[in-house]
């Protein structure tokens, strides 16, 4: 890695320090809500969260024995509602990605890695249940050949009847750093100068590298 690469992930890193853990928590949720496909889960945030609303809600429960001001209680009261919110949206999302493309997500290792260890139980029993009832409503009464949960029949070459997410799909994003010249194709044909701070429309499976890398952030 070049000293430029390293001063890159420092910043990025130093950012990411000063902000805070709601805030942390709002772009992950806006990247999950534009990106196509489940991006990987971040288990370090999501406790310290859960830890922050169990904090939030002892504290509220102190405050109703001690007669603290109304305008304080309700102040921390929708500090907490705030949070609970985006917990619950940025994992309800990734529920209805999972149920989605169950079968797609199922099948690859990668996919799975990114799912939080209770994510993965729901997958597979997602699939398990997806693949039971198409067996005993639909697939066993087909001709052979045609019998198949995942290819239309027997000449198929591929799993050509697993739903995927669209990849190629364009979405709005903003560079967090300057970039630079950054390739877009595979051949060198599509160049752009992603600089910090910019608005851009490109497709997401060109910078999906950059959105794992926190580089780009959705929006």
């Amino acid at each position: 890695m070049s000293s430029w690469d390293d001063d890159e992930s420092a910043a990025v890193s130093a950012a990411e320090a000063a902000t805070t853990d709601v805030e942390l928590l709002r772009r992950a949720w806006r990247n999950e809500k534009a990106a196509p496909e489940i991006l990987r889960f971040d288990t370090p945030l999501v406790s310290r969260v859960r830890e922050q609303i169990q904090l939030l809600e002892e504290t509220l429960d102190d405050f109703a024995d001690t007669g603290v001001d109304d305008l304080v209680v309700s102040l921390y009261q929708m500090d907490l509602d705030r949070t609970l919110f985006l917990l619950r949206s940025y994992l309800r999302l990734r529920l209805q990605k999972i149920e989605k493309y169950t079968m797609h997500i199922s099948r690859s290792d990668d996919l799975l890695s990114r799912l939080s260890p209770q994510e993965r139980r729901f997958a597979r029993s997602c699939a398990e249940i997806m693949e039971k009832h198409l067996e005993q409503s639909v697939l066993s009464k087909l001709p052979y050949g045609y019998d198949s949960v995942t290819r239309q029949s027997l000449s198929s070459t591929e799993d050509d009847m697993v739903p995927e997410p669209q990849l190629d799909t364009f979405v709005f994003c903003k560079t967090k750093s300057d970039v630079g010249a950054f390739q877009l194709d595979d051949i060198g044909e599509e160049v752009v100068d992603l600089v910090a701070d910019d608005l851009y429309v490109l497709r997401y499976k060109s910078i999906k590298g950059l959105v794992e890398g926190g580089r780009i952030d959705l929006i």
